[in-house]
């Protein structure tokens, strides 16, 4: 008699083998993570780490974000920065620095989660987070999750199964991200207590990286230098992981602000390379650029005029707009391009302005005529936001919910705080 144990171990044997022959006989790309993602953002949910106001725009040019950070990041400052940016414009992903920063709000937002497994760390770092992350996903979140679905309780026995067999499934649908960490320094090798001497040479990397995929089951590989360039080091770590690794995409992150060097990361093998820092520079440049605007520029400023004022103060080739574009290999005249971006928020800037003068005048009452006067106010960056998300309220609800606390009021709209600009 055939038990129904050996049908399912037949099954996922028979599956297993399938896996197998796809991605190795027959060179299919079953990877989860699309082939096509070649700049990633990474967003770090930290209160100082802000967005510049016209944030669309930008993030038009990249092919994903990655939200997650390494110190400060909770489960709500991960909610609201995913309520900001996912789908606005491109799909966005969580990376947690810790279980609890993952909640059936932000596994509804991220495309998937990203787990980080460090390959030349303690064992904490390659399975005791994921061990703990586990743990939390069966006994908090799959519960919570099974209640929000469920009706009426099924009882205990049955929300335990209900409950593990949830845990399995977000886990098979979680992508592994292989670290590789080369900058001892940085707060992640600290965390996963890589030093000096648990630093890869590029034999080694590509031995562990090639564990990492075929008994890891890694979809990402992920050589990270934070905040440094690795230069020609990390040129043939590259070059030797790309050599061995069949099916995980590989990702460089690391000291990115200028094109020359995600070329040479990219030529090097990296399918895609991650850059985070230089993209919260950017709004911290505008918050500073915008300030001194408003104090030296008249509100009905020309856009020629904006621009002329602009090319003065700045120095716009050396710009954290334009390094920040110009990691992105395929945009076009990196440079024109930010002038453009920092122009249009300059004028969104100082028509705001206008609006506030005129609410302050009148004596504001309602979240109804704060939206009113916004909605029907002649905003430049409206039309080009519009454009890239297609929501048309998008830049009003934003201007919204800046203008609520300067009146005492509550809005209920996206949680600006993360802006670089606000107008208390």
């Amino acid at each position: 008699m055939v038990r129904i144990e050996d049908i399912a171990r037949t099954v996922e044997r028979y599956s297993t083998i399938g896996g197998i022959a796809g991605r190795s006989l027959l060179d299919l790309d079953t990877n989860p993570v699309p082939a096509d993602w070649t700049h990633i953002t990474k967003i770090d949910p930290e209160d100082e780490k802000e967005l510049p106001l016209l944030y669309p725009l930008y993030l038009q040019h990249t092919s994903a974000l990655e939200v997650g950070g390494s110190r400060d990041v909770t489960d709500q400052n991960t909610e609201e920065t995913l309520e900001l940016v996912a789908d606005r414009p491109v799909p966005a992903f969580q990376e947690p620095s810790g279980p609890k920063q993952v909640t059936t709000d932000t596994h509804s937002r991220a495309e998937f989660l990203a787990i980080p497994e460090v390959l030349n760390g303690d064992v904490e770092a390659l399975i005791g987070t994921l061990g703990s992350g586990v743990e939390y996903i069966e006994s908090e979140l799959a519960p919570e999750m099974i209640a929000k679905k469920l009706p009426i309780s099924p009882g205990a026995a049955i929300e335990d199964r209900l409950a593990a067999f949830a845990t399995s499934w977000l886990l098979q649908e979680t992508v592994f991200e292989a670290y590789i960490i080369m900058n001892p320094d940085s707060a992640a090798a600290r965390e996963s207590n890589v030093t000096e001497n648990d630093l890869l040479d590029p034999g080694t990397a590509k031995q562990r990286a090639m564990a990492a995929e075929r008994h890891l089951g890694s979809e990402l590989i992920y050589l990270e230098y934070s905040g440094t360039f690795g230069g020609e080091e990390a040129e043939s770590i590259l070059e030797a992981v790309d050599e061995g690794r069949r099916w995980s995409r590989l990702w460089y992150g690391g000291g990115l602000d200028n094109r020359e060097n995600a070329h040479a990361v990219l030529d090097a093998g990296a399918d895609a390379v991650v850059v985070g820092n230089v993209f919260h520079e950017v709004a911290a440049e505008e918050a500073d650029i915008c300030e001194r605007a408003v104090e030296e520029l008249d509100t009905d400023v020309t856009r020629d005029e904006v621009l002329d004022w602009l090319d003065g103060e700045v120095d716009i080739a050396e710009s954290s707009a334009t390094k920040y574009l110009s990691t992105i290999v395929d945009v076009p005249n990196p440079e024109g391009r930010a002038r453009e971006y920092l122009v249009t928020t300059i004028q969104t800037w100082l028509a705001v302005q206008d609006t506030v003068a005129e609410l302050d005048e009148k004596g504001v009452a309602s979240i109804p005529e704060i939206r009113e006067l916004f909605q029907s106010t002649e905003l430049p960056g409206r039309s080009d936001v519009t454009a890239v998300l297609d929501e048309e309220s998008f830049l009003t609800d934003l201007l919204v919910a800046l203008a609520a606390p300067r009146y005492d009021l509550e809005a209920d709209g996206p949680p600006v705080k993360h802006l670089s600009l606000d107008l208390e």
